[in-house]
């Protein structure tokens, strides 16, 4: 429903400009969305492999998963986070290597599950493993609630880490080990391999190897400051490694960055202005509601300066 009340099908040959923009506009996208027609896949078997360490050995540990990462298996899911779990009654927080399988059968997933494993250097010994193990989406989706309560109070930002930084796990130390509390954490998710793939044609266009996120959770008003200040002092210090954010974990109001390539952001604004040039449609609800019809910048706070 566009914001001339308008009823659109909107496909690749059907008002593909609308097409385009709903993939990756976000809260920006010029119209609503009342149906989806989708096209669905059978759901594989699910498999993972948990090995969790002390804080101590962030790095080596990143160091490791992320070296495998591009060799890996493009149907595992990888992931790096630190937080407090449930294990050693919640005492200090730990590094987690999560390595999640998609393969469509058990064997497949066994081998790529087990050459990750094997790829761990000698010297850095989990101090609690979980291999290969039968999973399921009912069971991920607990893990996930579990790790983003209800009723707390949050604030979340992300970054996608240019993929010629030097040293990631040195980089990423300060902010992954400094956790304000329990409930908080920090994630790194491998994008390579599939990150050097070609995207399709839409908005979303914004990618790099590396995607950091960090997930401030707490309960009481009084820890405001302190978790608040963690997530946006972190990205202070980590924004000018990045290439952009991904608009979906980003707080419009907190930071200006980039959300999509150059190309891509000069179009949705284009789309935009076509069809909501009176800005009828909430949008982003950047600080003041500045971007309005226009929409978001697309660019660093620093544009034109010197980093």
């Amino acid at each position: 429903m566009t914001a001339s009340a308008q009823q659109l099908h909107c496909s690749p040959t059907l008002n593909p400009d609308l097409f385009w923009a709903a993939r990756g506009a976000g809260p920006g996208f010029p119209a609503l969305v009342t149906r989806f027609h989708l096209l669905t896949r059978s759901l594989p078997p699910l498999h993972q492999s948990l090995y969790f360490f002390p804080l101590s050995a962030f790095q080596p540990v990143l160091r490791w998963v992320s070296t495998a990462a591009p060799a890996a298996d493009p149907l595992t899911e990888i992931v790096v986070v630190t937080s407090h779990f449930a294990i050693d009654d919640f005492t200090s927080p730990m590094v987690l290597a999560n390595f999640l399988s998609f393969a469509p059968s058990l064997a497949e997933a066994e081998s790529a599950l087990s050459a990750l494993a094997s790829s761990m250097p000698d010297g850095l010994v989990p101090t609690l493993e979980i291999e290969c193990e039968e999973s399921t989406l009912d069971t991920q989706y607990a893990m996930q609630s579990q790790a983003n309560p209800e009723d707390h109070r949050y604030c979340v930002d992300n970054l996608y880490i240019a993929n010629d930084v030097p040293d990631l796990p040195a980089l990423l130390e300060p902010a992954f080990t400094n956790l304000p509390n329990k409930q908080s954490a920090a994630l790194w998710f491998a994008m390579n391999p599939t990150s050097r793939r070609e995207l399709p044609d839409m908005a979303l266009s914004m990618q790099s190897d590396h995607y950091v996120s960090l997930y401030g959770v707490w309960e009481e008003e009084k820890d405001d400051t302190k978790c608040v200040g963690w997530v946006r002092g972190a990205m202070e210090k980590l924004e000018r490694k990045s290439v952009g954010s991904y608009l979906g974990d980003a707080d419009f109001q907190a930071r200006r960055t980039k959300f999509w390539s150059e190309e891509a952001g000069r179009r949705l604004r284009e789309v935009r202005r076509k069809w909501d040039p009176e800005g009828r449609i909430c949008g982003y609800l950047d600080e003041e509601d500045k971007s309005g019809v226009e929409g978001l910048r697309n660019e660093f706070e620093w544009e034109g300066e010197t980093a």
